[in-house]
């Protein structure tokens, strides 16, 4: 079967033109000629299935060979809009120019040393743009690791250290990996924590400020949960006990929910009072997507730790710890680090990012990218009552589903949408505890038109369930 559909063809660019690499010079049009999967890509995955453990979940099962700009390219030739980013990461494009630029440079000079060992300089110069880039102008200490996991592990760790207390507290729907600590860290059972346990000892999770379902409403919602939350630790932990609070400035796989405004900063302020190391999972809200470098910026919330990952290298495996010196500089010669931590390619790679970032302007770019996304997105709330919910900030936008006339989750409804937006050619992710988030992370360099043509099939994709 052949199918041929094409769309806001960039001028002068001919869509069927061989494509031979990736990064922005590749033509940013949707084009379909085949199913979605195609029979290259389907042959592929039965291989999958022979080679990989199901536990391995995917998506979409396209395999790629090409992207750039707002576009993915499948084995097939057909060329997706991405409204995913790969969850986040390629803030800056895929392929990015600058990045492959410098990435080319450092892998034929050299690939490994490990910084442990014998360092090199970009190591450092990624650690000093850190320290001089994320809020606060105090002074700071940076260390590099591999993902998000790994740097909110390392923040624990650096925070019972510098305190010498043990409790950690986190909240309801939150998501901060897979390891045996950031499984315990995290809210969500199915699919991240089910028969993985016994779980790491001392976490313990608060009500998290989610206006939508607050039982009293979004007016009341920060001042409620943040009673709530500082009577639990007061008469369940102990705040002298605490070590550190852990929160996501805007949840990710929780749905993208963003805190009733004034909760961060009450636990900020309860935080300070109580000796409490402030942490910010800043790896989904980090390097732009929020239309602030960093989401914790949008209400002056300044983290004694935050840490990044996904967008700050352009792809390349990389992750940050940044932290006050204080509590950094308290651990012992040789009680941080790791084998691959701070590889020269993504430390190179992640330079490259801050560069693009200033250079194209890219936090404005994902205001942008809001301004056209939310007032369509709320035109088809209003239409359409199984939309239950519009939020999110800059290019981190979702909308929450449910039966019509009620707050209850439709995860059903959801997945048909997302099976009916990846058959027309767009790339969406789900998200939230009760699988009924639509959540969209376009990269801040896709073009308008293919956002308008994203939103376009997603509207008729609701007009359809």
């Amino acid at each position: 079967m052949s199918i041929e559909r094409e769309v806001h063809q960039q001028p002068g660019v001919a869509p069927d033109q061989p494509v031979t690499h990736g990064g922005p010079s590749l033509p940013q049009v949707r084009r379909l000629v085949t199913e979605v999967p195609g029979p290259k890509s389907r042959e592929m995955f039965a291989r999958k299935r022979s080679a990989v453990p199901p536990g391995i979940g995917t998506t979409l099962p396209v395999f790629v060979t090409h992207a750039g700009g707002g576009v993915l390219v499948d084995a097939d030739g057909n060329s997706l809009i991405d409204f995913g980013s790969g969850i986040a990461v390629t803030t800056v494009g895929n392929a990015a120019p600058r990045v492959v630029e410098r990435v080319q440079k450092q892998v034929a000079d050299f690939t490994h040393t490990c910084f442990m060992v014998t360092p090199y300089e970009s190591y450092l110069e990624v650690c000093e743009r850190l320290n001089a880039l994320t809020p606060g102008d105090h002074d700071k200490r940076s260390f590099l690791v591999n993902s998000g996991a790994e740097a909110v592990e390392n923040a624990v760790k650096v925070a019972r250290h510098a305190t010498g207390r043990q409790a950690v507290v986190v909240f309801d729907h939150g998501y901060h990996g897979r390891t045996l600590l950031t499984m315990t860290l995290t809210a969500k059972n199915m699919p991240y924590k089910h028969r993985f346990g016994p779980y790491a000892p001392e976490v313990y999770r608060m009500p998290m400020a989610y206006p939508y379902r607050w039982p009293t409403g979004p007016d009341n919602c920060a001042e409620e949960a943040v009673a709530q939350a500082i009577d639990a630790i007061d008469k369940q932990i102990g705040a002298q006990n605490v070590a550190a609070i852990v929160i996501e400035p805007i949840q990710g796989e929780g749905g993208f929910i963003e805190p009733a405004r004034g909760f961060l900063p009450a636990l900020l302020e309860y935080a300070r009072a109580n000796g409490i190391v402030f942490v910010a999972d800043e790896v989904q809200t980090g390097f732009a997507r929020t239309g602030h470098l960093f989401a914790c910026e949008d209400e002056g919330i300044v983290p004694d730790i935050i840490c990044t990952a996904k967008g700050i290298a352009g792809g390349l495996p990389l992750a940050a710890v940044t932290g006050r010196a204080e509590l950094l500089d308290a651990v012992h010669v040789g009680g941080l680090g790791g084998t691959y931590g701070g590889n020269p390619l993504a430390c190179e790679a992640a330079l490259a990012v801050l560069d693009t970032i200033e250079a194209d302007g890219l936090v404005e770019r994902a205001r942008q990218v809001g301004a056209i996304m939310l007032p369509r997105l709320r035109a088809l709330a209003e239409r359409f009552d199984i939309i239950g919910d519009v939020r999110g900030r800059g290019a981190m936008i979702a909308i929450e589903l449910v039966a019509p006339g009620t707050k209850k989750p439709d995860p059903a409804v959801t997945g048909e949408m997302v099976r009916r937006c990846h058959a027309e050619g767009l790339v969406v992710l789900t998200a939230g505890t009760y699988g009924n988030v639509l959540r969209f992370l376009p990269p801040l360099s896709i073009p308008d038109s293919l956002l308008e043509e994203g939103l376009s099939i997603l509207e008729k994709a609701i007009a359809s369930v």
